[in-house]
């Protein structure tokens, strides 16, 4: 399936149906009067959260979506039907924006938490309405008015509690891939994560605890360098970051640096997040180095270093102690 975190649609909300004039006519019925009736309530369209969706895909070919018109209203003061409503369907965590101004108009989190975005137009009089003393044989009517015409942004922010990032081949895919049922993409070159994977980790009384790897932070990605401007918005609902750097690059505490200038620029609150940093890949490095670089870490990043080593699953269960405990 591919995974499309934001898209533009043009949102369009049913018209109301016309109210018409009309009058009794019956044999017996010497003053029939009036009776026109009104015209129905366009569609409107509604967004309901699913639980069940990660992608916006559905949104990527349909960019413009409508509501029904209502039904013109009929004689013998018979209201016209109002228009179907459209229902969306979109993955809990979807933020929805108006694109001409950046206002966020709802933010849909949990399942079947619902927004009506586009209000459908109201129905028109028929002439019954206007039936009054003065006026005992109105003419006159109304048309329905147009529905609501948005343009709005949808952006998916995924909901995992815990979100690991670190620059690419630090071994993101591999930590999430023993921690949870995930199986991810791994491969030894840059970039093998071309989207966020998300795995629920367990906990010892069967509670689950979603992770998610962030893929393709590099230097410049708060400006849109690599894969990672698109996907640090992802961050930004999780309740903890697990920076993974890795021990066998040319200059882990360089690195450990990169990822958090890139936090800081971007801002939205991420660099005041809680930070567990964790060295990867012991079992390639020297104990020596492993121990100077550890600390070197600790005293830049004023928190206790993790070693681990996703490969041969050590250290995992220090990991995941800090995890819960933080959370």
């Amino acid at each position: 399936m591919q995974f499309i975190d934001q898209a533009n649609i043009i949102l369009k909300a049913g018209k109301g149906g016309n109210g018409i004039v009309s009058f009794r006519r019956e044999k017996f019925v010497p003053a029939g009067g009036p009776s026109g009736g009104n015209g129905g309530k366009g569609g409107s369209i509604i967004l309901i959260a699913d639980n069940n969706l990660q992608t916006l895909l559905d949104f990527k070919f349909n960019r413009e979506i409508f509501a029904k018109d209502g039904f013109k209203g009929g004689p013998n003061k018979r209201s016209g039907a109002s228009g179907d409503n459209t229902i969306l369907k979109v993955p809990c965590g979807t933020e929805i924006r108006d694109f001409n101004t950046g206002i966020i108009l709802g933010d849909l989190t949990e399942d079947k938490q619902s927004l009506t975005i586009a209000h459908g137009g109201r129905g028109g009089h028929g002439n019954a309405y206007y039936l009054s003393n003065q006026n005992r044989a109105p003419e006159s009517f109304t048309e329905g008015k147009e529905g609501e015409i948005w343009e709005v942004q949808l952006e998916l922010k995924l909901l995992a509690e815990v979100g690991i990032i670190g620059l690419p081949n630090a071994g993101k895919s591999t930590l999430i891939s023993v921690l949870s049922s995930a199986r991810p993409k791994i491969a030894n070159y840059p970039f093998t994560t071309l989207i966020p994977n998300l795995g629920v980790v367990r906990k010892a009384d069967g509670n689950g605890c979603l992770f998610a790897d962030i893929p393709g932070l590099i230097s410049g990605a708060a400006e849109g360098v690599g894969l990672g401007h698109d996907f640090l918005r992802h961050i930004q609902r999780t309740k903890i970051i697990i920076h993974l750097i890795d021990s066998i690059a040319e200059n882990p505490i360089h690195d450990f640096e990169i990822i958090e200038k890139e936090l800081k620029r971007y801002g939205n609150g991420l660099l005041n997040k809680k930070r567990i940093v964790v060295l990867n890949k012991m079992e390639l490095v020297d104990e020596n180095y492993l121990q100077t670089i550890t600390k070197k870490l600790e005293n830049l990043s004023k928190k206790k270093v993790l070693v681990i080593s996703s490969s041969l699953r050590k250290g995992l269960s220090p990991l995941l102690s800090e995890v819960w405990k933080r959370i």
